[in-house]
């Protein structure tokens, strides 16, 4: 029965038409297995006149008595066209659609739907995609032949099971068969059942579609019953080689096609139509619409009946990929475009020999099509799975390639072929096939698949588009920077904290629309995040240097409600990022995309402080990643290292520059300074370079020489006057020479360009001392005096000494108070020392409130407070001065006098202690002072385990000694005090041992107990268990745990060793910090310096100053810089790749490619062998025409008895446009008149020297 959809009227039902209906399943019995439905009178049949019955409920034509010549005689726009618009879903009677539910112990369910063999394909189409829901395929597969194979070879089911289905698996390919349960077909629905369980993406999966006659299906009439809701349940079972067979359970959609009994295959005329209708469909990983879907034949084995579908599909140029050794019409198919010629006669031979049985007639039409066939030579792609070890998505990407490059060259025609290189991850098909030159491409064409190649993670597919004509800078805008950050997996840790990002977003605008009412995320779709929690999650990373990333210039903002600010301050997304490397190589930073960071990395400016970023980033995420192998691939990230390697190419190349590499703010990072950057991403190593060293070195001393001598400086210290003597050497006077503003435009000059990268001091001073003629004498002096005077206190080390001298000084008058002058309460005291020493702690509490809240003006309170807190010392130093407070308030009081003495002694200690943070800087003390650190984290570990057995032993103790002693304080004094002294020794075995214990200085009473009088009589009940006690307590704690300390210590000492000098130019680093923002006068006289910086802020006037660790350097010296880096960068990457090039393991690669390029060459002999075949058979043919043409001439006539030899038949003389056409059977010789009648053959119209004039 034919099955049509039709447009549905709209008109009334007509009750004629339901008796009509029950007639017509009374007189035609394929309708008898189906429900009556609503019928309504369709056209007359053109030949029989009758009624043709459509169901709007189905909104299909059930048909006629002639319904078969009816659908071949009317035109498909009359009756069988679409469902109309009105339609969302086509509709089918029972039995012809519906699910089957396979028995056994699969348990799978499949789609099928029973169709006429004239059903339009693009109905078929619309089923499997809209009704069935699938999505369109990037990749069309079709398996042809194969099933006449009962016993297949195992390279052959292999090639099937792992190398079409993976090949397939990666794009969302169908796979169309026939569906039954034999064969290749059965092997084939193994294969795409075990890696459907095995993939873990669900929305890309490999389909098996069957397509099979309905008469060959075995149990069909079990899929008569079922209904839209009731599947319908077929028993499988593993049939022998006949004319049925069951339908395979691994495979999920079957279109069943009913054959016309007067029309042979059918089926394969309607997989021939439907491949060519899906071929023109299009699709894409970027949404419908974008490239046509390739469509391929894998041909396997094959009878020769298929060798006509073949050359249908050859017609509508879909491409054929054939496996060599497979048998059947793909091993002859191989034979003859190996060998490049043939004779009729040969290929008749093959056929003969591979298949018995055959008639002469059809041997023949079956040689014509086998030359109609490889006449289009494009098309065919051969692929020898036991010679060649090319991967099979590999060979049939190159085969749509071929067929693609034979029918256009431009650039759109290649996308899908692009796209599936994408997908399969196949660079180097990509540049040998598609981007060899002979497609000019343009950035237009790669701009959607740039974007598939980004979402999906293919850097080298990024790098080859970059390479070929896509401009980052007019790619990426912020809307599709937007869209990437919304492509990011819902497994990964990014989509975690942009979704956090959103909810506290949506919580935020939800409570300022609708007070006191909860947010809630209606239904569970993904979110879409915009760059406001991009830049939400950058800060928390990267915080001040991403200030301002993804937000309008302030010119550009919009002043309404703060609640709004992010919304309003967001980019257009139409816009053109403006630094698109860097946000590219955020963006695959943030998802740990190293390899694709890294190509960023090297394409993008500011390398040293992007990597110092990408490296700040990666141990944050380390931290909070929760899966353990994704944490381990952020640790061993190696952005730390690339920017060491490259700033230590930067300096073997120029210091100078180096050093203001360093300090020179940044443009793409806020302003913000490679050191400061490094100090965010803690990068020690990085610190521990001696080109950063050097510079801190150099800021360490000022302008002096920093081969000053300490003993010269300490003398200076207390005689300023040797401060103008040459006694203090300054740095040379090289930057005095310049004049204004004129020299920032000089940049010619190497030397200019060192005075500008390296001036440290006011430029008014340098002009007013780079003119001594235009100053008299005396100011000349003058300035020389304030110029010295200036640079020896304002340098680091000048600062440090005077700390360091007036902190000691402050100890001592410290230590004199507590010990000598601390009077009573007043109005006795305090003392006159006592006063200063407040007023000295006093002027410390102001410079640590200068050091906390009066650093940076852009930042909060709170976060400046919390940087502050951050740092140990600065906790030490905030609980030395609350126990100064304290101490200084109990002392003015009588009542807690003492108490106020005992905490300033406790304090005293506290600030005793602060001298270890200020002899960090030594290069000897600094080391050890870092190991003392870490072993006190072992200690910590120590005293929990003796803290465990001395509570043991000191409580079992007590209780067998002196169960009756009521006394607290001598409980915990015998439970924690005795056992901890006995570690050292103190064992008073008088009070232990019963043998040594004296009776008469004791008592039993609880009344003496209690006061005092006399000490309780310990138990001697089990003294020999206390003793036993004792014992296994100094093995475990004076053998066992003080061993295990030492061996804690020895190991963390070995550990900490290696690496202590890199933690001490760590921490020697954030002293010089700390020391050259801190002002020249040290407490008490810091005072001062307060109040003139007060002074000067109530006016609004700063102090002239340089900063030596941030620097804004000049428009044109800063590209300069930046030019210079990036050279240095492209240096350093041409070592890294000689040295991979370099390495074993690349060299065994070279090695094994070149051993394949000489298996490729000497496979290239057949193609020899092929041209030596075509000229044997020339050379042949020339000695007959010889001969023939002597005879000719030797009998004096122009005629012979016998025929003129015949041109061999060759695949070059078809493809250069001879006549291809040849007999299939030699022709008896006949006369000369009979022959050009007749066909003439092989080289008859060849014209002959003499004969033919």
């Amino acid at each position: 029965m034919a099955l049509r959809a039709v447009q549905s009227s709209g008109q009334s039902w007509s009750t004629a038409g339901a008796e009509l209906t029950a007639q017509r399943n009374s007189d035609m019995p394929g309708l008898q297995d189906t429900p009556l439905v609503a019928i309504h009178q369709g056209k007359r049949c053109p030949k029989c006149g009758e009624v043709v019955l459509e169901s709007q409920e189905q909104g299909a034509l059930l048909g006629c008595q002639c319904y078969s010549v009816e659908e071949e005689s009317v035109p498909h726009g009359a009756v069988g066209e679409k469902v109309n618009e009105g339609h969302d879903k086509l509709h089918w009677t029972t039995g012809r659609l519906g699910d089957i539910d396979f028995l056994g112990s699969s348990r799978t369910r499949g789609k099928f739907a029973r169709v006429s063999s004239s059903t339009d394909p693009d109905l078929i189409y619309q089923l499997l995609t809209e009704q069935w829901g699938l999505a369109p395929p990037h990749l069309v597969v079709a398996l042809v032949g194969g099933d006449e194979l009962a016993q297949m070879k195992p390279w052959l089911r292999d090639t099937v099971r792992k190398g079409l289905v993976k090949a397939t698996q990666s794009t969302g390919a169908w796979i169309l068969t026939s569906g039954l349960r034999f064969g290749i077909t059965k092997h084939l629905g193994q294969a795409v059942r075990d890696h459907s369980l095995a993939s873990t993406s669900s929305k890309v999966r490999v389909v098996a579609i069957g397509i099979a006659p309905w008469t060959m299906i075995h149990n069909r009439d079990q899929l008569l019953s079922a209904k839209t809701d009731q599947p319908a349940a077929y028993s499988t079972e593993d049939l022998p080689h006949g004319s049925v067979y069951s339908l395979d359970s691994n495979h999920s959609h079957f279109i069943l096609i009913e054959e016309d009994p007067q029309r042979h295959g059918a089926t394969g005329d309607m997989r021939v139509k439907l491949l060519k209708h899906i071929s023109l469909q299009r699709t894409g990983y970027g949404g419908p619409g974008s490239f046509e879907i390739p469509v391929l034949c894998l041909l396997v084995h094959g009878e020769p009946k298929i060798l006509q579908r073949m050359y249908k599909t050859i017609q509508n140029a879909t491409p054929w990929l054939i496996l060599a050794g497979s048998g059947g019409v793909a091993d002859i198919l191989v034979t003859l475009i190996y060998r490049g010629c043939w004779e009729a006669e040969m290929v008749q031979e093959l056929l003969l020999d591979t298949f018995s049985g055959l008639h002469s007639t059809d041997v023949t039409s079956w040689v014509k099509v086998i030359q109609r066939v490889l006449d289009h030579g494009h098309l065919l792609t051969v692929h020898d799975p036991e010679q060649e070890t090319s991967e099979l998505d590999t060979v049939i990407l190159k085969a749509l390639v071929k067929a693609c490059k034979s029918q256009s060259q431009e650039a759109q025609d290649f996308l899908d072929e692009l796209k599936l290189a994408v997908a399969w991850n196949r660079v180097d098909i990509a540049k040998s096939e598609i981007f060899n030159g002979d497609v000019e491409w343009s950035a237009q064409d790669l701009e959607e698949i740039m974007m598939d190649a980004l979402v999906n993670d293919k850097p080298d597919f990024v790098r080859l588009f970059v390479e070929n004509g896509v401009n980052l800078g007019e790619f990426l805008t912020y809307g599709r920077l937007q869209e990437l950050y919304c492509s990011v997996s819902e497994k990964s840790l990014l989509f975690d904290l942009l979704l956090k990002k959103h909810q506290e977003k949506q919580v935020l605008l939800a409570s300022a629309r609708t007070p006191g009412l909860p947010y809630m995320e209606i239904g569970d779709r993904r979110p879409r995040f915009t760059l406001h929690e991009v830049s939400k999650v950058l800060k928390d990373f990267l915080h001040d240097s991403c200030k301002g990333f993804y937000q309008k210039l302030p010119a550009e903002r919009v002043s309404k409600g703060r609640l709004f600010h992010s919304q309003k301050d967001l980019p257009d997304l139409d816009q053109v990022c403006e630094n698109p490397w860097r946000d590219l190589f955020l963006w695959a930073v943030l998802q740990n995309r190293q390899k694709m960071a890294n190509y960023f990395w090297a394409m993008g400016p500011e390398a040293v402080a992007a990597a110092l970023a990408g490296c700040k980033i990666l141990k944050e995420m380390a931290h909070l990643e929760s899966e353990a192998e994704s944490a381990r691939s952020m640790k061993e990230a190696k952005y730390e290292q690339f920017a060491l390697d490259l700033f230590s190419e930067c300096y073997s190349n120029s210091e100078d520059r180096a050093y203001a590499l360093l300090v020179r703010k940044t443009h793409c990072w806020s302003k913000s300074t490679v050191l400061n950057l490094a100090t965010e991403a803690d990068a020690k190593c990085f610190f521990a370079h001696d080109g950063v060293q050097a510079l801190l070195t150099k800021i360490w001393w000022g302008s002096m020489t920093t081969d000053t001598a300490i003993s010269k400086l300490v003398l200076s210290f207390f005689c300023p006057p040797l401060i103008w003597t040459n006694l203090i050497k300054f740095s040379d006077e090289i930057l005095q020479s310049r004049g204004g503003g004129e020299q920032f435009a000089e940049l010619d000059s190497l030397e200019t360009e060192k005075a500008l990268l390296l001036s440290d001091e006011d430029p008014a001073d340098s002009e007013a001392a780079g003119n001594p003629a235009d100053q008299s004498c005396s100011q000349a002096w003058s300035q020389f005096l304030l110029r010295r005077w200036k640079r020896f206190w304002s340098a680091p080390v000048t600062v440090f000494l005077g700390n360091v001298i007036m902190y000691f000084a402050f100890l001592v008058l410290f230590t004199y108070v507590l010990l000598l002058d601390f009077q009573p309460p007043p109005p006795k005291g305090p003392s006159i020392a006592e006063i200063i020493l407040y007023f000295w702690v006093f002027t410390l509490v102001l410079e640590e409130i200068r050091q906390s809240f009066f650093t940076d003006e852009d930042m909060n309170i709170l976060k400046k407070f919390k940087l502050y807190v951050e740092d140990n010392w600065n906790k030490c130093d905030m609980v030395a001065i609350s126990l100064f407070v304290v101490g200084v308030l109990c002392r003015m009081m009588e009542n807690t006098y003492e108490a106020g003495r005992t905490v300033l002694a406790l304090d005293f200690m506290v600030f005793t202690l602060r001298l270890i943070h200020i002899f960090a800087i030594h290069k000897q003390l600094g080391p050890k002072i870092i190991i003392v650190e870490r072993m006190m984290k072992d200690v910590f570990f120590f005293l929990f385990f003796l803290s465990v057995w001395l509570i043991a032993y000191g409580v079992a103790t007590q209780a067998l000694l002196h169960p009756n002693d009521p006394r607290l304080d001598w409980v915990f004094r015998r439970v924690l005090y005795r056992p901890y002294l006995h570690i050292f020794g103190q064992i008073p075995l008088e009070e232990i041992d019963a043998a040594k214990m004296q009776a008469d200085n004791c008592t039993m009473n609880l009344q003496e107990i209690i006061t005092g009088t006399l000490p309780p009589c310990p138990n001697i009940y089990a003294n020999w268990l206390v003793i036993l006690l004792l014992v296994i307590y100094l093995l475990v704690t004076n053998v066992l745990l003080l061993n295990l300390l030492i061996a804690m210590f020895s190991y963390t000492f070995q550990v900490v060793q290696g690496n202590t000098d890199i933690f001490w130019k760590f921490q020697r680093y954030n002293l010089i910090v700390e020391y050259h923002s801190r002002p020249a006068l040290a407490p008490p006289f810091i005072i001062i310096s307060h109040l003139s910086q007060l002074f000067l802020s109530l006016f609004k006037k700063t102090e002239s100053k340089l900063e030596h660790l941030e620097r804004e350097l000049p428009a044109g010296l800063d590209q300069k810089l930046m030019t210079w880096e990036t050279v240095q960068k492209e240096s350093y990457l041409a070592k890294l790749e000689r040295r991979h090039l370099e390495s074993s393991e690349e060299r065994l690669r070279s090695t094994s490619s070149k051993v394949q390029s000489l298996l490729k060459i000497v496979g290239g002999f057949k193609e020899q062998e092929k041209r030596l075949a075509s000229m044997e058979t020339e050379v042949r043919y020339c000695g007959e025409v010889l001969t023939w043409i002597a005879e000719c001439f030797d009998k004096s006539t122009l005629k012979c008895d016998r025929d003129a030899p015949r041109a061999p038949r060759t695949k070059s003389s078809c493809d250069s446009g001879s006549s291809c056409s040849s007999p299939s059977v030699p022709q008896p010789s006949t006369p000369k008149k009979e022959e050009s009648e007749g066909h003439p053959g092989y080289g008859a119209n060849k014209k002959l020297p003499y004969i033919d004039e």
